[in-house]
Order: C-alpha cells, then structure tokens, then sequence
C-alpha cells in the first residue's frame, strides 16, 4: 500500500500541474515545462562527470582513483587495485546508462512527465530502501521488486543502444557485444544490470563484475565476458565514449520516431479532411 503511494502521488502531481498549465496559462508554457522536468531527470551529463573523475584520478595514483569510485559503488574502496576500480567505475557507467539516461526518457515518452515522475519516485524509493533491512524488510523488497520491474524494459533498450553504438566505432567489437549479451546477461546478479553490463564487456573486450567485497565480506559473482580483467583508465576513457556514442544512438532514434509520428499523424488527418468532402492543406 505505501508503496503504491510512493509510486502514485508524484505521478499524480505533476498530472495535475502539466493539466492547469496547459488549461489555464498556455498549452505551449506546458510543453516547455514537461521538456524542462524530463530534462531534471536524465543523469546523462552527471554520470559522465562522476565517471570521468574516476579516469582523471587514477592518473594521479590509486588512492585518489579509490576515493573517486567510491562516490559512485557501494564496495569497499580500500579493497581495490587499480584494474578492480576501473571494473567498477565501468559496470556503474553502463548499469546507471540504463537506470538514469534510458529508463527515465522512455517513461516520459510513454507516459509524458507524470510518466517520468512516476519512474523517478520508483527509483528513489529503491535507492533510499531496497537495501533491505531487519526493520524494513518487506518494504524494501517491495521497492526493489517494483524498480526490477519499471527498469526491465529500458535495460534491454540500453544494450541494443550500446551494440549499435559499438557498430559506429572501429575499435569496438559489436558481434561480441551480442555474443556476451547472450550468453551473459541473464546469469548477472541483477535481472536488469546485467543486459548493459554484458553489452559493454563484449564491444571492449574486457570481463566485468566478478567477486568483491561489501563491508568486508566478499561476494562471488560470476564474471561476465570473457576478455582481459585487469582494465585500465584507458579501458575506462573507452568506456565513456562508448556511452556518449550510445547516448547519441538513442537521441537519434527518439528524432526519427517523432518524425514518423507526426508525419503519420498529418497522413490521418489529411485523409480524414479527404473523406470529409474538404480540400487537404496544402504542404
């Protein structure tokens, strides 16, 4: 029940705003402001940032490196020799491309801004509760179960854009992004991370995920790829521009289904004046 409220009374306010905007003030002013809160909510440019800064701090040694990852993984920094933060500052770039750029511009394009409040509101709860806890067990597996679920679609969204963007590249490996995505993605710990993980290891050629540690205890996760483990800043300078490639794929995509809709959209109404014993517009 209060999960659903989570979920809904966002959802339901910026409705209602996006509703007296346009009735009231101007349809117009409400367009803008939908493009402006579906904007607020893309991380697109902060992952970049966050990533980047990683790559910029391991050229200045491994403590400074260790300190930039941890602001971005919850593992244990102290554990992490050069390779493991670069595995780790990879996995976070590809699993939040799905999570914090894909996720949020395909439920506003489903569902306009109330669509992207929604999966906002979704995602936050997971952050702040689905770690579960003794006292918040079942409303945390709630969160978590919820967001597995708003985030299914746009994972899957985001490996095909990361193995397309790796077709635009000479040093990426498309077909072994499709390969490990294959082979790999299903057996990840998580039913959606590891769709643009998998997707990422197979265009560089590098293994990700693999065993660490949380608050000092190891966890034995599976590998997924089957290139080199021991990455570098390199490995990880590769990494972002790969996912500003895939960012651009996925950009590029959204412009040519808006070109298709509208020009459908004036093909209907063209026709239906037709029918309706009126002359069409001119073009």
């Amino acid at each position: 029940m209060a999960m659903s409220v989570i979920a809904t009374v966002p959802c339901a306010t910026v409705a209602l705003a996006q509703e007296v905007i346009a009735r009231r003030v101007s349809p117009s002013l409400a367009i803008v402001t939908g493009g402006i809160i579906g904007s607020s909510l893309s991380a697109q440019r902060s992952l970049w940032e966050h990533v980047r800064a990683v790559s910029l701090a391991a050229r200045q040694g491994l403590a400074p490196a260790r300190m930039a990852v941890s602001h971005i993984v919850g593992r244990d920094p102290a554990q992490l020799d050069e390779a493991a933060v670069m595995r780790a500052a990879v996995e976070t770039l590809a699993e939040n491309f799905s999570d914090g750029v894909v996720a949020p511009l395909l439920w506003m394009s489903l569902g306009g801004p109330a669509g992207a409040a929604f999966y906002k509101s979704v995602n936050t709860a997971d952050s702040m509760i689905g770690h579960r806890t003794p006292r918040h067990d079942r409303f945390g597996y709630a969160a978590a179960r919820l967001d597995d679920l708003v985030n299914l679609p746009a994972s899957r969204l985001s490996a095909i854009w990361i193995i397309l963007a790796a077709m635009t590249m000479r040093d990426m490996d498309a077909r072994g992004a499709w390969r490990i995505l294959r082979r790999d993605a299903r057996h990840h710990r998580s039913p959606n991370a590891g769709w643009p993980e998998a997707a990422m290891a197979g265009a560089l050629g590098v293994r990700l995920s693999g065993p660490r540690s949380y608050n000092g205890v190891i966890s034995h996760e599976p590998w997924v790829g089957d290139g080199r483990a021991d990455l570098t800043p390199r490995d990880l300078d590769r990494a972002l521009t790969l996912y500003r490639r895939a960012c651009l794929v996925q950009g590029g995509v959204l412009v040519a289904l808006s070109i298709m809709l509208r020009h459908g959209a004036w093909r209907t109404h063209r026709v239906t004046r037709t029918q309706a014993g009126q002359a069409p517009e001119a073009r």
